[in-house]
């Protein structure tokens, strides 16, 4: 009986300074493991700028378990996930980071539970941000505690990406094939029995993280939008709030001026209603925007991703 294999999905944007650190651990894993798994390592390089994809192909060289897909340019980190779900060949998938932010020798205790059958899936979550801006923290907090109230999907405060999962539950994943991808809303929303490892969070041992404040921010929007369809009623609301809220501004000033006849006031009135109301209207149309946008995008088909080049176990069959 053929041994079952593991592969080991790496998402990869200019990650040259930690990359080597990352392979020399991750090999030291897979030998650790070799008795019960045969390994595969998938890297998917997302468009780097550095020598991120020419030691990848040094590695491929030496190491027949070592696979590539480099991408044509950036297509974000989604995108790098469903790549490498999809040509996994694995019994098991584990998707990880190369910053060794995901500690690699957690790996032997995920597969450990996943072989013994109760769980379809063992995802890691991170119990702090030690080394992470404070504010960047606090607002993280924030998105998670959102995103519980208002979705219809339970993410975990401190859930990652770093998961290892059986073969149905990639099957799963990869069947929602949107383009607008919230890779930690879809493990959630597929279902599946998971198992949730809490760890310390760990630094960089070197280079920068590719994330941006804003670019965070964009992503937690996304997040949203993609699984909630809240913001939509919170506009509905809003637009009924100003109504009733005119009315009863409209039925005050005519009582005021009938009874007290006390004139009112035309300039600020008029100011203060037309700022307001308008500025209703915009929040409104953002919002309206936002799904829009999502609805267009996800329209016109366009691949998730374009390879520029690959080397992939499938390629030898």
């Amino acid at each position: 009986m053929a041994q079952e294999v593991l592969s080991i999905v790496v998402p990869c944007y200019n990650e040259e300074v930690v990359l080597a650190a990352f392979y020399d651990a991750i090999t030291k894993i897979a030998e650790q493991i070799s008795d019960k798994v045969t390994c595969e390592f998938l890297f998917i390089d997302d468009g780097s700028k550095d020598g991120t994809l020419s030691l990848i192909k040094e590695y491929a060289a030496k190491d027949e378990r070592v696979h590539y897909i480099a991408f044509s340019r950036n297509f974000g980190k989604e995108a790098g996930i469903y790549a490498g779900l999809q040509n996994a060949i694995g019994d098991y998938v584990v998707v990880m980071d190369a910053d060794l932010q995901h500690p690699p020798e957690y790996i032997p205790e995920m597969l450990q539970n996943i072989q013994s059958g109760e769980y379809d899936s063992v995802a890691m979550r991170r119990l702090d941000r030690k080394g992470e801006k404070r504010i960047k923290a606090w607002f993280s907090k924030q998105f998670y505690k959102l995103n519980q109230k208002i979705s219809g999907v339970d993410i975990p405060e401190g859930a990652t990406d770093y998961r290892m999962m059986r073969r149905t539950m990639v099957d799963a994943v990869l069947s929602l094939n949107e383009v607008n991808r919230f890779t930690k809303g879809i493990f959630t929303w597929v279902g599946f029995r998971t198992l949730w490892i809490p760890y310390h969070n760990v630094e960089r041992p070197a280079g920068e993280s590719k994330w941006s404040f804003w670019g965070l921010v964009k992503y937690s929007l996304n997040g949203i939008v993609a699984f909630s369809t809240v913001p939509l009623a919170i506009a509905s609301v809003l637009g009924a709030i100003c109504c009733v809220i005119s009315l009863l501004m409209v039925l005050f000033y005519v009582l005021k001026t009938l009874i007290i006849g006390d004139p009112v006031a035309g300039f600020p009135t008029l100011i203060t209603v037309i700022l307001f109301l308008g500025g209703v209207q915009l929040l409104m149309i953002g919002i309206l925007g936002q799904y829009l946008s999502k609805t267009y995008m996800e329209v016109k088909h366009r691949p998730m991703y374009i390879a520029r080049e690959q080397k992939l176990e499938n390629d030898k069959k």
